[in-house]
């Protein structure tokens, strides 16, 4: 986008309103597609149209529109509508006062997660489990909002946390591009954790109500064209129950990772649908076939986050539901293990994988026996002869890593 082959005109300003309005003075702008900026530039365009500046230029918002964007990012109009639709969610209620969250909080009880409306990278968000800091949380959390407005939700303690990222045309035509799976549980934001995709671990019964529901969401928040993402959490038990978490009327981070993953041009075909082309009308360059055809992998992708904390000291280096990752690597292979160890080798921090350097601290040996006590409880016992316990660790975490994504 900022390349003057492609770009007729380029300006490297502030994203304010002001910026906005000196552009617009300067060239005849005909319409404006906010969904390939990120939140950001979700929030300005709003900014924009409440100030009523598109109207005063002749500009036309395309690709989505106010009451689509208002809908995703205002948490209680999103837990309303999940509610109309039947759209089960986790328990939660929005406050916009101090006094409001602690009512909340005494009512669900802890755990809890603190969510900030209209923020970016999980902004204001945080996962309590100590009441003690609940209070300096939830302050922080209604101070970052520019709407003075957080979601305090039951937290989904070992729940599992997957994405869906879709395209829709004006007709209303829909199409699932990739399924992505976090390796960590809910509680880490999705930019923190490892991810893979295709998901590993869903059963096809499970996939297709998380894509139904993702296709009812989509097309319950009103008028939008383009890319889409939605993330669902799951029980990690026989029963799979899936709550919605959250649902982004444009092309995210994770939007990238799919489109690479898959060898779909997300962003090139969403902005196509936004001027008003229909999926059955567009064919994906890269693969030949039409855009409305949804991408089938036989080989598994791997991202893996990268952090920079000794650059920011006194930074807290837990990982929660805000992001504090500054980059990220992927890695392709015909298993879990291959992509993930390529994935681990493009980090650039001098390691050479998972266990393939010798440099991870000495672990114990990895095969335990589980025996009652005389009070009824379990105990672990470590069986394995202490001579195993290097190659041993490997292939465990190898085999955790598949079956605990």
């Amino acid at each position: 986008m900022t390349d003057p082959v492609t770009a007729d005109n380029i300006y490297l300003k502030p994203l304010t309103v002001e910026s906005i309005e000196e552009i617009l003075k300067k060239h005849k702008i005909d319409a404006v597609l906010p969904t390939m900026g990120g939140q950001t530039a979700l929030n300005l365009a709003i900014e924009c149209e409440k100030l009523g500046i598109w109207k005063e230029h002749g500009v036309r918002m395309i690709g989505v529109d106010t009451k689509a964007i208002d809908i995703t990012e205002n948490r209680e109009h999103f837990r309303l509508l999940m509610e109309r639709i039947g759209v089960p969610m986790a328990p939660s209620r929005t406050v916009s006062s101090f006094l409001e969250g602690k009512q909340v909080a005494q009512e669900f009880g802890f755990p809890l997660v603190i969510r900030a409306s209209y923020t970016l990278g999980g902004a204001g968000a945080s996962f309590v489990k100590d009441p003690a800091e609940f209070d300096k949380l939830l302050k922080h959390g209604l101070q970052i909002s520019p709407i003075h407005e957080v979601m305090i939700d039951k937290a989904l303690l070992g729940w599992k946390e997957f994405e869906l990222e879709l395209l829709r045309d004006k007709d209303d035509n829909v199409a699932i591009i990739c399924s992505i799976e976090n390796f960590d549980p809910m509680g880490i934001h999705t930019g923190d954790s490892i991810t893979v995709a295709p998901a590993m671990t869903l059963s096809d019964r499970t996939y297709q109500k998380m894509r139904t529901e993702a296709i009812k969401m989509m097309r319950a928040i009103g008028d939008f064209a383009g890319g889409c993402n939605v993330q669902f959490a799951v029980s990690p038990d026989e029963h799979e129950h899936i709550y919605a978490i959250e649902i982004n009327p444009r092309v995210s981070r994770s939007s990238a990772l799919a489109s690479k993953a898959t060898g779909y041009p997300i962003a090139k075909i969403a902005s196509k649908l936004a001027i008003g082309y229909r999926l059955d009308e567009l064919e994906n360059p890269i693969t030949g076939t039409s855009a409305f055809f949804e991408p089938t992998l036989d080989y598994v992708i791997v991202k893996v986050p990268r952090w920079n904390f000794d650059k920011f000291e006194g930074s807290d280096r837990r990982l929660g539901v805000q992001m504090k990752s500054v980059g990220e690597t992927m890695g392709i292979g015909r298993s879990f293990q291959e992509a993930l160890q390529k994935a681990c080798q493009s980090l650039e921090i001098k390691r050479n994988g998972l266990g393939a350097d010798g440099k991870e601290r000495a672990t114990p040996p990895c095969c335990w026996t589980v025996s009652p006590t005389p009070a009824g409880a379990a105990s672990s016992t470590c069986t394995m002869p202490s001579s195993w316990a290097f190659r041993s660790a490997r292939s465990t975490s190898s085999r955790a890593s598949t079956s605990g994504s």
